[in-house]
């Protein structure tokens, strides 16, 4: 299979892109490294990299920012962050990617535990995973040629503890290689409109 991976430099990108890279062909998109770069809030940025790409059999997308501030600290730009890069950059992906994808082609986007379980400084993330949730769920209804849609939503990361730990306590982690198998899930399985919690006992 020829799959895309945007976000293939990050924790959870390098690792989906070394269990996947195993059997299939891999194209890695990041923001500033990989085998191209694009802006993906630029629907016409992410168009120009698919029209050098061509068709591809399942996109990954396992990008995007949002703001960790409290709720009083939260200004328009920190929501604005969230919604148009980590939001809207994603949909972004799944439609711009949708025509070239190819027929029971896959799709996958990344929100994240903070949509089910809240933690301090986490209201934009929370709010940005939960539209994202929903926009899956709802997106997998009308996609065209028997194209399929999932959601990954994991917790964090055993590469990650020393960074967030204190952002997640009580949460345990998994490690990415893990976290991993959930997206090879979605885009060799057959489950359409699901979010798939790559966590357990958070």
């Amino acid at each position: 299979m020829k799959i895309v991976i945007f976000g293939a430099t990050g924790t959870i990108g390098q690792a989906v892109t070394t269990l996947l890279s195993e059997q299939h062909e891999i194209i890695k998109i990041g923001n500033s490294s990989g085998d191209y770069k694009v802006d993906i809030g630029s629907k016409s940025a992410i168009r120009e990299v698919f029209e050098k790409i061509g068709m591809v059999d399942a996109i990954v997308s396992a990008t995007g920012k949002v703001a960790f501030k409290t709720f009083d600290a939260l200004t328009d730009d920190d929501w604005e962050l969230g919604f148009k890069n980590k939001l809207l950059g994603q949909i972004n992906i799944a439609q711009v990617g949708s025509n070239y994808l190819n027929s029971s082609g896959s799709i996958t986007l990344t929100s994240g535990i903070i949509s089910e379980r809240p933690i301090a400084y986490g209201l934009a993330a929370a709010t940005v995973n939960g539209a994202l949730e929903h926009f899956v769920q709802a997106a997998s209804l009308e996609l065209p040629n028997k194209q399929r849609i999932n959601i990954v939503s994991p917790t964090m990361l055993t590469e990650s503890v020393n960074k967030y730990e204190d952002f997640f306590p009580g949460f345990i982690p998994i490690d990415g290689k893990c976290v991993a198998e959930y997206y090879k899930r979605s885009v060799l399985g057959i489950e359409n409109g699901q979010v798939i919690r790559a966590f357990n006992g958070a």
